[in-house]
């Protein structure tokens, strides 16, 4: 008799989510936020049981949540028999520490899922890369969160770090020693961008980038303007990986375009760090179209937040602001105001073909040539 096969099947932890309303939120539209947030959980395939909302007067240095609505968390965990807590915040590893003694399961904050939604999203030899650096180094700083045992000294002689080492010591320096790895790899790849990007350059060939907020549009506005199928789906962080086309217009190329990985608030620096050497490719970019969802609510935000991330990367370019999705805006007469303070802009929706054509046409006039001696010659 033929014995049954036996799989083993790993168990889903029951998961809730704890939506924050911090004192230091910048969102003017608090459900967007939160649905940002419950967007990102999707983005990563976690299937939830409940989300609790909490607003913050204050925040509390231990554990970040005052004493009363961490109960009610508790409360609501036991009794749906959760095993973890994704919490919509960045959140120090002490904080994370001392929330899992208190409510007795395992605690994700927002950095854990950006990081977990992009380890899964990455695709190339780079993206995977820049990934991986970003993990040791999020891994690294999360060892001072770490319980007691790797406070304990090894007796251990032989060993680099003499005796007496701690466990804690031995795991900061594996960790540098694998970031160091990736990072000597990571410069091999970006040695080959740096010989496309001089090519480039050499042949005097326009590069136009297309930046913005995560989810705003900006691989179907891509797909749209050179005829591709790059990956364009209505989750977050949908592209990691920075896809180069030809742009043309009727039958001549102007130049080629790029698509960028997306923005989003409170980004981890670990990632920022880490996809340096792929949003370098910005500085020599001759025109930057910031794309913008202009339906969510808080599109002016996301602006701010864009700018302040190519601020800390140094990149200012010629910029053209590109409101998209204005077939989904409630009023386009008021966005048409609002949009004013933002020079030059257009106002699209690169679903058709109509949509687009504000866009199309700008591209079509759009002259580079004064930019791109100026960065030859730097």
């Amino acid at each position: 008799m033929a014995r049954k096969p036996y799989y083993l099947t790993e168990e889903i932890p029951k998961t809730i989510l704890v939506a924050i309303d911090a004192p230091y939120n910048r969102a003017v539209y608090m459900h967007s936020y939160f649905e940002e947030f419950e967007n990102l959980v999707k983005s990563d395939g976690i299937p939830y049981e409940h989300m609790i909302i909490i607003k913050l007067r204050d925040i509390e240095p231990a554990t970040f949540i005052s004493k009363g609505k961490l109960q009610t968390i508790k409360n609501e965990c036991e009794e749906r028999g959760a095993q973890r807590v994704i919490i919509s915040e960045r959140l120090s590893p002490v904080q994370i520490r001392n929330l899992e003694d208190f409510l007795g399961c395992k605690v994700m904050d927002r950095t854990d899922l950006i990081l977990d939604i992009f380890e899964k999203a990455a695709l190339s030899s780079e993206g995977k890369t820049q990934v991986a650096i970003a993990l040791l180094q999020h891994n690294k700083a999360r060892l001072a969160g770490k319980g007691i045992h790797l406070e304990q000294q090894s007796g251990i002689t032989g060993l680099r770090g003499g005796p007496g080492e701690k466990a804690k010591e031995r795991e900061r320096r594996h960790i540098e020693q694998q970031i160091l790895k990736m990072k000597r790899h990571l410069e091999t790849l970006s040695k080959s961008r740096a010989v496309q990007r001089k090519r480039r350059l050499d042949n005097q060939v326009p590069l136009v980038c297309l930046i913005g907020y995560t989810n705003a549009g900006k691989s179907t506005i891509l797909n749209a303007l050179t005829k591709s199928d790059v990956l364009a789906e209505d989750k977050l962080f949908a592209t990691l990986d920075t896809t180069t086309r030809a742009l043309s217009f009727n039958g001549k190329q102007k130049g080629v375009i790029s698509d960028t990985v997306g923005f989003i608030q409170q980004l981890p620096h670990h990632l920022i760090e880490a996809f340096k050497s792929t949003l370098s490719e910005l500085q020599f970019a001759d025109l930057l179209l910031h794309v913008i969802d202009s339906s969510d609510p808080n599109w002016q935000s996301h602006i701010k937040i864009v700018h302040e991330i190519l601020l800390s990367l140094g990149v200012e370019k010629k910029m053209l602001y590109v409101f998209n999705k204005i077939d989904k805006v409630d009023d386009a007469n008021e966005l048409a105001v609002q949009a004013q303070e933002y020079q030059p802009h257009i106002l699209i929706s690169a679903n058709n073909k109509e949509g687009l054509k504000p866009l199309v046409e700008y591209l079509k006039q759009w002259n580079p040539s004064s930019q791109i001696k100026k960065t030859t010659e730097s």
